[in-house]
Protein backbone atom coordinates (compact mmCIF):
# COMPACT_ATOMS: atom_id res chain seq x y z
CA UNK A 1 0.00 0.00 0.00
CA UNK A 2 1.61 3.04 -1.38
CA UNK A 3 0.91 6.75 -0.09
CA UNK A 4 -0.81 9.04 -2.76
CA UNK A 5 -0.26 12.28 -0.86
CA UNK A 6 2.23 13.72 -2.83
CA UNK A 7 0.58 13.39 -5.83
CA UNK A 8 0.30 16.26 -8.21
CA UNK A 9 -1.12 17.08 -11.09
CA UNK A 10 1.57 19.15 -13.75
CA UNK A 11 1.04 20.61 -17.49
CA UNK A 12 -2.52 18.58 -17.11
CA UNK A 13 -1.21 15.16 -15.97
CA UNK A 14 -1.74 13.31 -12.70
CA UNK A 15 1.55 12.00 -11.51
CA UNK A 16 1.88 9.72 -8.85
CA UNK A 17 5.39 9.32 -7.57
CA UNK A 18 5.34 7.02 -4.93
CA UNK A 19 3.36 4.64 -7.21
CA UNK A 20 5.23 4.76 -10.17
CA UNK A 21 8.44 4.71 -7.87
CA UNK A 22 7.14 1.13 -6.40
CA UNK A 23 5.83 0.02 -9.52
CA UNK A 24 8.76 0.67 -11.49
CA UNK A 25 11.46 -0.46 -8.79
CA UNK A 26 9.51 -3.87 -8.68
CA UNK A 27 9.05 -3.92 -12.58
CA UNK A 28 12.51 -3.75 -13.59
CA UNK A 29 12.42 -0.26 -15.29
CA UNK A 30 13.44 2.10 -12.24
CA UNK A 31 16.33 4.18 -13.15
CA UNK A 32 18.61 2.88 -10.14
CA UNK A 33 20.91 5.57 -10.13
CA UNK A 34 18.13 8.30 -9.36
CA UNK A 35 16.40 5.99 -7.21
CA UNK A 36 13.18 7.31 -9.36
CA UNK A 37 11.65 7.65 -12.86
CA UNK A 38 12.47 5.08 -16.05
CA UNK A 39 16.14 3.88 -17.43
CA UNK A 40 17.02 4.81 -20.70
CA UNK A 41 15.08 8.24 -20.18
CA UNK A 42 15.23 10.80 -22.44
CA UNK A 43 14.29 14.51 -22.14
CA UNK A 44 13.19 15.61 -25.30
CA UNK A 45 9.68 17.11 -24.02
CA UNK A 46 10.86 18.72 -20.90
CA UNK A 47 13.79 20.38 -23.31
CA UNK A 48 10.43 21.69 -25.58
CA UNK A 49 8.51 23.03 -22.50
CA UNK A 50 11.54 25.15 -21.51
CA UNK A 51 11.68 26.43 -24.68
CA UNK A 52 8.24 27.43 -24.41
CA UNK A 53 9.22 28.98 -21.09
CA UNK A 54 6.64 26.73 -19.92
CA UNK A 55 5.77 26.65 -15.91
CA UNK A 56 6.42 24.91 -13.84
CA UNK A 57 9.92 24.74 -15.09
CA UNK A 58 10.99 22.53 -11.73
CA UNK A 59 9.59 18.94 -12.27
CA UNK A 60 11.28 17.62 -14.94
CA UNK A 61 9.28 14.71 -16.44
CA UNK A 62 11.06 12.25 -18.79
CA UNK A 63 9.81 11.10 -21.92
CA UNK A 64 9.56 7.50 -21.42
CA UNK A 65 7.48 8.36 -17.51
CA UNK A 66 5.13 10.74 -20.07
CA UNK A 67 2.90 7.83 -21.15
CA UNK A 68 2.29 6.47 -17.73
CA UNK A 69 0.98 9.62 -16.51
CA UNK A 70 -1.00 9.91 -19.98
CA UNK A 71 -2.10 6.59 -19.42
CA UNK A 72 -3.16 6.98 -16.10
CA UNK A 73 -4.73 10.65 -16.48
CA UNK A 74 -6.55 9.36 -19.91
CA UNK A 75 -8.25 6.47 -17.29
CA UNK A 76 -9.00 8.85 -14.59
CA UNK A 77 -10.49 11.27 -16.52
CA UNK A 78 -12.70 8.88 -18.15
CA UNK A 79 -13.93 7.32 -14.74
CA UNK A 80 -11.79 4.88 -13.21
CA UNK A 81 -10.41 4.86 -9.77
CA UNK A 82 -6.82 5.57 -9.13
CA UNK A 83 -6.62 1.69 -7.81
CA UNK A 84 -8.47 0.19 -11.36
CA UNK A 85 -5.94 2.49 -13.04
CA UNK A 86 -2.49 1.33 -11.04
CA UNK A 87 -4.05 -2.37 -11.58
CA UNK A 88 -4.37 -1.51 -15.21
CA UNK A 89 -0.16 0.00 -15.32
CA UNK A 90 0.79 -2.44 -13.17
CA UNK A 91 -0.49 -5.77 -15.43
CA UNK A 92 2.33 -4.05 -17.92
CA UNK A 93 4.98 -3.82 -15.18
CA UNK A 94 4.09 -7.37 -13.44
CA UNK A 95 5.92 -5.82 -10.22
CA UNK A 96 4.90 -9.22 -8.36
CA UNK A 97 3.12 -7.90 -5.82
CA UNK A 98 -0.83 -6.73 -5.70
CA UNK A 99 0.20 -2.32 -5.78
CA UNK A 100 -2.52 -0.31 -3.60
CA UNK A 101 -2.91 3.17 -3.59
CA UNK A 102 -3.96 4.30 -0.32
CA UNK A 103 -7.03 5.90 -1.29
CA UNK A 104 -9.23 6.26 -4.66
CA UNK A 105 -10.36 9.87 -3.28
CA UNK A 106 -7.42 12.78 -3.42
CA UNK A 107 -4.99 13.69 -0.92
CA UNK A 108 -2.63 16.18 -1.85
CA UNK A 109 0.19 17.25 1.26
CA UNK A 110 0.98 21.01 1.44
CA UNK A 111 3.17 22.40 3.25
CA UNK A 112 3.35 25.65 5.56
CA UNK A 113 6.21 27.43 5.44
CA UNK A 114 6.69 31.93 5.44
CA UNK A 115 7.10 33.55 2.13
CA UNK A 116 10.61 34.86 1.72
CA UNK A 117 9.10 37.56 0.30
CA UNK A 118 6.37 39.02 2.40
CA UNK A 119 7.26 37.04 5.86
CA UNK A 120 3.56 35.63 6.00
CA UNK A 121 2.64 31.93 6.12
CA UNK A 122 1.36 30.59 2.71
CA UNK A 123 1.22 26.63 1.67
CA UNK A 124 3.34 24.93 -0.81
CA UNK A 125 2.23 21.76 -2.61
CA UNK A 126 4.70 19.42 -0.93
CA UNK A 127 6.16 19.02 -4.83
CA UNK A 128 7.13 22.45 -5.13
CA UNK A 129 8.79 22.30 -1.40
CA UNK A 130 10.61 19.48 -2.00
CA UNK A 131 11.75 19.15 -5.48
CA UNK A 132 11.73 23.37 -6.36
CA UNK A 133 12.86 24.67 -3.01
CA UNK A 134 14.84 21.33 -1.66
CA UNK A 135 12.98 21.37 1.46
CA UNK A 136 14.98 24.83 2.35
CA UNK A 137 12.16 26.45 3.51
CA UNK A 138 11.35 26.34 7.24
CA UNK A 139 8.14 24.11 7.50
CA UNK A 140 5.52 25.05 10.31
CA UNK A 141 2.55 22.41 9.59
CA UNK A 142 2.09 19.62 6.87
CA UNK A 143 -1.29 19.79 5.76
CA UNK A 144 -2.96 16.65 3.96
CA UNK A 145 -5.56 18.53 2.04
CA UNK A 146 -8.42 16.16 1.42
CA UNK A 147 -7.72 13.38 3.94
CA UNK A 148 -10.73 13.82 6.29
CA UNK A 149 -13.06 12.75 3.39
CA UNK A 150 -11.10 10.12 2.01
CA UNK A 151 -11.46 6.21 2.49
CA UNK A 152 -9.40 3.53 2.32
CA UNK A 153 -8.73 2.22 -1.68
CA UNK A 154 -10.65 -1.61 -2.12
CA UNK A 155 -8.26 -3.81 -0.92
CA UNK A 156 -6.79 -2.05 1.90
CA UNK A 157 -8.74 -3.25 4.90
CA UNK A 158 -8.97 -7.16 3.25
CA UNK A 159 -5.23 -6.87 2.86
CA UNK A 160 -4.61 -6.28 6.26
CA UNK A 161 -7.44 -8.87 7.54
CA UNK A 162 -5.65 -11.63 5.71
CA UNK A 163 -2.14 -10.30 6.43
CA UNK A 164 0.42 -12.27 7.88
CA UNK A 165 2.65 -10.00 8.46
CA UNK A 166 2.67 -6.33 8.06
CA UNK A 167 5.87 -4.18 7.35
CA UNK A 168 6.20 -0.70 7.83
CA UNK A 169 9.12 0.83 4.98
CA UNK A 170 11.36 2.91 6.73
CA UNK A 171 9.38 6.05 4.65
CA UNK A 172 9.04 9.66 5.58
CA UNK A 173 7.35 9.14 9.01
CA UNK A 174 5.28 12.19 8.47
CA UNK A 175 4.56 12.64 4.67
CA UNK A 176 4.55 8.83 3.35
CA UNK A 177 3.38 6.87 6.54
CA UNK A 178 1.46 9.62 8.25
CA UNK A 179 -0.14 10.47 5.44
CA UNK A 180 -1.17 6.76 4.84
CA UNK A 181 -2.69 6.51 8.65
CA UNK A 182 -4.36 9.63 8.20
CA UNK A 183 -6.46 8.14 6.10
CA UNK A 184 -9.73 7.29 8.13
CA UNK A 185 -9.90 3.53 8.70
CA UNK A 186 -6.61 2.95 7.74
CA UNK A 187 -4.98 2.66 11.19
CA UNK A 188 -8.17 0.78 12.36
CA UNK A 189 -7.50 -1.86 9.09
CA UNK A 190 -4.10 -2.31 10.39
CA UNK A 191 -4.53 -2.89 13.98
CA UNK A 192 -7.05 -5.12 13.46
CA UNK A 193 -4.19 -7.24 11.25
CA UNK A 194 -4.24 -10.60 12.88
CA UNK A 195 -0.03 -10.08 12.08
CA UNK A 196 2.70 -8.54 13.86
CA UNK A 197 3.61 -5.04 12.57
CA UNK A 198 7.14 -4.90 11.94
CA UNK A 199 8.59 -1.51 11.43
CA UNK A 200 12.19 -0.45 10.09
CA UNK A 201 13.80 2.71 11.41
CA UNK A 202 13.96 5.30 8.57
CA UNK A 203 16.79 6.55 10.72
CA UNK A 204 20.69 5.54 10.89
CA UNK A 205 23.22 7.14 13.39
CA UNK A 206 21.10 10.16 13.78
CA UNK A 207 20.81 11.15 9.97
CA UNK A 208 17.82 10.06 7.45
CA UNK A 209 19.25 7.66 4.94
CA UNK A 210 17.33 9.35 1.86
CA UNK A 211 14.39 11.82 1.84
CA UNK A 212 14.08 14.75 4.14
CA UNK A 213 12.39 13.19 7.29
CA UNK A 214 15.01 15.37 9.21
CA UNK A 215 13.11 18.50 7.64
CA UNK A 216 9.96 17.10 9.01
CA UNK A 217 9.94 15.12 11.93
CA UNK A 218 10.69 18.51 14.70
CA UNK A 219 7.97 19.79 12.92
CA UNK A 220 6.13 17.12 15.00
CA UNK A 221 8.31 17.57 17.77
CA UNK A 222 10.03 13.89 16.76
CA UNK A 223 13.75 13.46 17.74
CA UNK A 224 15.47 12.58 14.79
CA UNK A 225 16.71 9.12 15.91
CA UNK A 226 15.49 5.46 15.87
CA UNK A 227 14.02 5.94 19.12
CA UNK A 228 12.58 9.25 18.34
CA UNK A 229 10.34 7.49 15.46
CA UNK A 230 9.61 4.74 17.25
CA UNK A 231 8.60 5.94 20.32
CA UNK A 232 6.11 8.19 18.06
CA UNK A 233 4.55 5.09 16.18
CA UNK A 234 4.39 3.46 19.94
CA UNK A 235 3.43 -0.25 20.66
CA UNK A 236 0.56 -1.97 19.65
CA UNK A 237 0.06 -3.33 23.58
CA UNK A 238 -0.36 0.73 24.30
CA UNK A 239 -2.44 1.69 21.16
CA UNK A 240 0.33 2.33 18.94
CA UNK A 241 1.36 0.73 15.68
CA UNK A 242 4.60 -1.76 16.54
CA UNK A 243 5.17 -5.06 17.53
CA UNK A 244 8.76 -5.11 16.43
CA UNK A 245 11.01 -2.02 15.54
CA UNK A 246 14.13 -2.71 13.52
CA UNK A 247 17.15 -0.65 14.37
CA UNK A 248 20.82 -0.04 13.03
CA UNK A 249 23.05 -2.59 15.31
CA UNK A 250 24.75 1.34 16.73
CA UNK A 251 21.17 2.53 17.63
CA UNK A 252 20.41 2.99 21.11
CA UNK A 253 16.19 2.98 20.95
CA UNK A 254 14.30 1.68 23.70
CA UNK A 255 11.08 1.75 23.03
CA UNK A 256 8.15 0.67 25.49
CA UNK A 257 6.31 -2.60 24.87
CA UNK A 258 8.23 -3.27 21.77
CA UNK A 259 10.04 -6.13 20.28
CA UNK A 260 13.45 -3.64 19.53
CA UNK A 261 15.65 -5.59 17.38
CA UNK A 262 19.67 -4.38 15.49
CA UNK A 263 20.08 -5.57 12.07
CA UNK A 264 22.02 -4.26 9.28
CA UNK A 265 19.40 -1.58 7.63
CA UNK A 266 21.66 -0.56 4.49
CA UNK A 267 20.07 -1.44 1.10
CA UNK A 268 22.84 -1.01 -0.72
CA UNK A 269 22.29 -4.54 -3.04
CA UNK A 270 19.44 -6.73 -3.65
CA UNK A 271 21.14 -8.80 -0.95
CA UNK A 272 21.07 -6.62 1.80
CA UNK A 273 17.96 -5.41 0.70
CA UNK A 274 16.54 -9.54 0.99
CA UNK A 275 18.28 -9.86 4.07
CA UNK A 276 16.56 -6.97 5.83
CA UNK A 277 13.44 -8.27 4.29
CA UNK A 278 14.07 -11.32 5.74
CA UNK A 279 14.67 -10.21 9.33
CA UNK A 280 11.69 -8.01 9.28
CA UNK A 281 9.51 -11.07 8.75
CA UNK A 282 11.62 -13.16 11.42
CA UNK A 283 10.27 -10.09 13.80
CA UNK A 284 6.40 -10.91 12.55
CA UNK A 285 7.14 -14.16 13.50
CA UNK A 286 7.61 -13.07 17.07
Amino acid sequence: MVNTGDDVTLHGMRICPDLDTVMYTLGGGIDEDRGWGRAGETWTVKEELAAYDADPDWFGLGDRDLATHLIRTRMLDAGYPLSAVTAALADRWQPGVTLLPMSDQRVETHVVVDDPGTGRPRALHFQEWWVRHRAALDASAFVQVGVDAARPAPGVAEAFAAADAVLLAPSNPVVSIGTILGVPGVREALLASPGRIAGVSPVIGGAVVRGMADRCLPVLGIDVSAEGVGRHYGARSEGGLLDAWLVAPDDDAEVAGVDVRRVPLLMSSPETTAALAEAALDACRG
